[in-house]
């Protein structure tokens, strides 16, 4: 059998992913023939050009009986160890099917979708929310398989992390909600969730699909409450929230749709957003950030302020 003809890379992807350290530098150096190996093991050809996500390469291609299907390719790291696990639960209702897959590169063949339309294309703001909801509602209703990255482990992590990274925030009013949304945390701490979580679920992750007219993309499975799911949702086409309306109000209508549409407790599923906030103001800060985002302190000094009972 001959050697496999290197896959291109685009340029860009190169530069951006392996600006993350020289484990990243060293996948983006090998992707090309990892690529050009699962294009000859699985006997898929080439469709088209290559895409890219933040972290992922993607490679339209047809399958020996002419099927369309996309080659993804990502570095496996434990926030993406159980995408198939994941996918595998849900077996496409509602989600982009698995087709294929390697666990030791973490390689995955999946159905075509539209990547030229995502639900973010849907300008009406309730509209793409609600359709949102109700992919979120199916998705998290599916009980977590074993395996899979436990919220529990996580948001006791967080807890232990919280106190002495607070006072790397400039602001002490930043520091005190930091601390406010770690308390939350913690009070939910016993009861942390069994189901099967996306973790990043937003507009820009749901694409056009023919089995259904829209599909998620890109899972970070986690098995947990619901209420850590709410999140991405929230703070979705915040630019424009920001331009066009109250931003207190915003969060207001986006928890209470998207809640009602979980038929989640509402307190609860404050608690977990806040413990939400909490894990992107720690990587903030871990990233040598001294203020938390806006976007992050609205929506927690909002469900802060309000509880949400």
């Amino acid at each position: 059998m001959s050697t496999p003809r290197p896959v291109d890379v685009p340029a860009d992807f190169a530069a951006s992913y392996g600006a993350n350290g020289a484990t990243e530098r060293r996948w983006v150096r090998e992707l090309p023939l990892l690529a050009a190996d699962f294009l000859d093991r699985w006997d898929l050809a080439p469709d088209g050009p290559a895409a890219h996500g933040m972290a992922s390469l993607v490679l339209p291609v047809r399958r020996p009986d002419g099927a369309r299907a996309v080659l993804r390719l990502q570095q496996v790291r434990p926030e993406t160890a159980g995408v198939a696990a994941g996918l595998r639960a849900w077996r496409g209702e509602g989600a982009v099917l698995l087709l294929d897959h390697d666990e030791e590169s973490g390689t995955q063949l999946l159905e075509r979708l539209d990547a030229t339309r995502s639900l973010s294309t849907v300008t009406d703001d309730d509209a793409a929310l609600e359709l949102l909801a109700a992919l979120a509602a199916r998705l998290t209703a599916v009980p977590a398989p074993p395996g899979l990255r436990r919220l529990g482990d996580i948001a006791a992590a967080m807890l232990a992390e919280a106190p002495g990274a607070a006072p790397s925030l400039a602001d002490p009013d930043e520091r005190r909600l930091l601390l406010d949304c770690a308390a939350a945390t913690g009070a939910l701490l016993d009861e942390p969730g069994d189901r099967l979580l996306h973790w990043d679920l937003h507009d820009g992750n749901v694409l056009a699909g023919g089995r259904e007219p829209w599909l998620v993309i890109d899972p970070e499975p986690l098995a947990g409450d619901p209420g850590f799911e709410l999140l991405p949702a929230i703070d979705q086409r915040w630019d424009a929230v920001l331009a066009g309306a109250d931003a207190e109000r915003t969060v207001l209508r986006r928890f209470d749709l998207l809640t009602e549409a979980l038929e989640l407790d509402r307190p609860r599923a404050a608690g977990w957003t806040l413990a939400r906030v909490l894990q992107n103001g720690l990587w903030d800060i871990e990233d040598g950030r001294p203020a938390l985002e806006p976007t992050q302190i609205a929506v927690a000094t909002t469900l802060l302020r309000h509880r949400c009972g």
